[in-house]
């Protein structure tokens, strides 16, 4: 069984095939609120720059049972449009995480993969918890990657059924 450590820049990720033109998928993608209307915890974002572009930074607010609210600001990391749309939350260099999409053309649709959140490397509102219960942090990790992939898969649940009515 594999270990699952912060440190060692856990993720997951998600799949959906859209039978919708790319450019609409990529439309909804790139739209940073989108997300919030189908993620339990997500509850939107504002640019601070003009977006979405490379460098382009956004202020984004979560909201969680445990943990409360929190806002974080991300920045694009990757911009190739009907390619890949990716930010770092915190620091481009240096994220507290990293999440991204990916698209792959298959003919009558386009596949979306969503990478959620690798953790890491910076600390996180994660870490506060890991610290204060060090022998449960594989656990911590596995719940924290539960909720991700829930989200992440509520969200391109959401995308698909946008692009797909509007196709």
């Amino acid at each position: 069984m594999e270990v699952m450590r912060y440190a060692d820049g856990p993720s997951c990720e998600e799949h959906v095939t859209v039978v919708a033109p790319p450019g609409r998928v990529w439309e909804l993608v790139t739209d940073i609120n989108v997300a919030a209307r189908f993620s339990t915890e997500f509850a939107g974002a504002e640019w601070l720059d003009p977006g979405p572009a490379i460098g382009a930074r956004f202020v984004g607010r979560n909201e969680h049972p445990a943990l409360g609210g929190w806002e974080t600001t991300s920045v694009i990391t990757t911009f190739e449009p009907l390619r890949e749309f990716a930010w770092a939350v915190t620091d481009a260099e240096h994220p507290s995480s990293t999440w991204w999409y990916v698209f792959d053309d298959v003919g009558d649709g386009t596949v979306v993969v969503h990478h959620g959140g690798r953790m890491g490397p910076a600390p996180s509102g994660l870490s506060i918890a890991i610290e204060a219960m060090p022998d449960k942090e594989e656990r911590i990790v596995a719940r924290r990657l539960d909720e991700w992939r829930a989200n992440i898969g509520a969200t391109l649940a959401g995308i698909k059924a946008l692009a797909e009515v509007s196709a």
